[in-house]
């Protein structure tokens, strides 16, 4: 069954770490209406839902998808590359304990799951701000024995590589060629974003269905003469913190439960 680990926003959102946008004032109960409209749009799409409780002294605790790299035989805890976010990873930790052995990512090694995207049996992972050689090394070791390649792939614009590209299905990337090496990925079929939306390529994609941004109407359009079936969310508060969809969960198979679900 198609599992998402989500963690509800907290109040000191505006407190966040930011590396490329400009700090704004952030409405923290409208990003949590937000988040509970992408927690639906989830659930519609077939997923179970766990909700983890939010994080009062980690901002940036809402993105999930850092802490961990699932895979379908481990999960790997990742160590971030913004120190001031390492201690948000012990929950996620026991969140997952539940579904798959875990493995974790030592010093000096940096990696965030924002920087690993999936495509089969392949990993491409970001050399960028918060990741680095010894972290993709370390993502190497814990991947390779069931059987994953990992590709490093340049960052350059972007805070993750997942911020400007991320793999839909169908051999399909949706990518913005101007803030990472496009060379490793040049074996996929790739959709450039619309020239005057370079925050547009991050999406998730479940089955033929892709969850993006209300706010990127020319790259919808391009989806959707592709073939692809688009749900769209506001996402404006979160936003400003630099959040695209897929830092916002973990996504993975997972038994259905005979019993109650965990509750964190």
């Amino acid at each position: 069954m198609l599992t998402a680990i989500t963690r509800r926003v907290g109040a000191t959102l505006g407190r966040c770490e930011l590396v490329y946008v400009e700090r704004r004032p952030i409405d923290a109960a409208r990003a949590a209406g937000q988040h509970r409209d992408y927690e639906q749009c989830l659930r519609d799409l077939g997923a179970r839902v766990i909700s983890l409780a939010p994080e009062p002294d980690l901002p940036d605790a809402v993105f999930v998808e850092d802490p961990a790299v699932v895979l379908d035989e481990v999960a790997v805890i990742t160590r971030m590359g913004a120190a001031s976010r390492r201690a948000e990873s012990e929950t996620v930790a026991r969140a997952l304990e539940p579904f798959r052995p875990l493995r974790r990512i030592q010093a000096p090694g940096t990696l965030e799951g924002g920087d690993v995207l999936r495509a089969g049996s392949g990993l491409y992972a970001g050399m960028s701000v918060r990741s680095n050689a010894e972290g993709i090394a370390e993502l190497r070791r814990s991947a390779e024995p069931f059987g994953y390649r990992v590709t490093a792939v340049e960052v350059r614009g972007a805070m993750h590589l997942k911020t400007a590209c991320c793999y839909l299905g169908r051999d399909t990337l949706l990518a913005n060629g101007a803030w990472i090496d496009l060379e490793p990925l040049a074996h996929f079929r790739i959709l450039v974003t619309a020239p005057d939306e370079p925050w547009a390529a991050n999406v998730v994609a479940i089955g033929d269905s892709l969850i993006m941004p209300d706010a990127f109407p020319a790259t919808r359009r391009l989806l959707e003469r592709d073939g692809w079936k688009i749900q769209t969310i506001e996402l404006s508060e979160l936003m400003k913190a630099e959040a695209g969809v897929t830092c916002l969960g973990l996504l993975f198979e997972a038994p259905t439960p005979t019993g109650t679900l965990p509750s964190f």
